[in-house]
């Protein structure tokens, strides 16, 4: 039994309309739910990709570790609660909490990835 579901993968970046126009013109879609600091682009296969800006935005390099990949996957569950204590038998760790039943909790998976618990 899963956890929960891919809700999202969610992309850093400095300028969240720039990106998510540039990926909708390479894989089509639409732009969904857009703010100054979070952009949603929803393809034509109904996967989300969202664009997060960050200050101070240092890109990724490759090769190489200086300056990592930056992005976090959004799985989507019931009820955080429920959910987190599952997650941290798999081997999770909280990274930010929340004392709300809604929203989100960050965590890192065992090799600290970050990723979210998410709930409408």
């Amino acid at each position: 039994m899963a956890v929960g579901y891919l809700y999202d993968v969610v992309i850093d970046c400095p300028e969240p309309a720039v990106v998510a126009e540039f990926y909708v013109k390479v894989l089509g879609g639409e732009i969904v739910d857009p703010t100054p600091q979070w952009m949603t682009m929803r393809t034509p296969s109904g996967m989300r990709v969202s664009f997060q800006q960050v200050d101070d935005y240092s890109p990724p390099q490759w090769p190489g570790q200086e300056h990592p990949q930056q992005i976090h996957l959004d799985v989507m569950v019931t009820d955080l609660d429920e959910s987190e204590p599952l997650v941290l038998a798999l081997g999770a760790k909280l990274l930010q909490g929340s004392e709300k039943s809604t929203g989100f909790r960050v965590y890192a998976d065992p090799a600290g990835h970050p990723f979210c618990l998410v709930t409408n």
